[in-house]
């Protein structure tokens, strides 16, 4: 997708996806591009972007980080938790039809699933559980 940047003073001051009015080449506009490398699903994540204005079109940078097992088990267990609570929260929506069996068996699984996200100790053991 082809964005535009405004940059004055050595700064970029505006970022819009539509082109601006007053055309690239005006008042500091010029078009852009983004550079996000490839990451790998559920071990990396993107950081915040950074601009490089000295290239044209200008290079809208996004970097990369590691996900580190600790911080992927802890937001497997917590998603476990979640889908346990919207069972307990469709459960609760309507007291003609509660079924205490279906949040009992709901919380035996996420004991289960936190048990086992816990046991991991690497990324491909936490793949493995998805």
């Amino acid at each position: 997708m082809t964005h535009y940047v405004q940059v004055l003073n050595g700064e970029v001051k505006q970022v819009w996806d539509t082109p601006p009015g007053e055309g690239v080449g005006n008042n500091g506009w010029k078009s852009a591009v983004e550079v996000r490398p490839a990451i790998t699903a559920h071990r990396q994540g993107y950081t915040a972007h950074r601009f490089d204005i000295t290239t044209d079109p200008v290079q809208i940078i996004w970097d990369t980080f590691d996900i580190s097992v600790a911080d992927r088990k802890n937001s497997m267990k917590s998603g476990a938790g979640f889908e346990f609570q919207m069972v307990v929260n469709q459960q609760a929506r309507n007291p003609e039809t509660y079924d205490a069996a279906a949040i009992e068996t709901a919380r035996q699984a996420m004991i289960t699933k936190q048990a086992a996200i816990e046991a991991a100790t690497t990324h491909d053991q936490l793949d493995a559980l998805l």
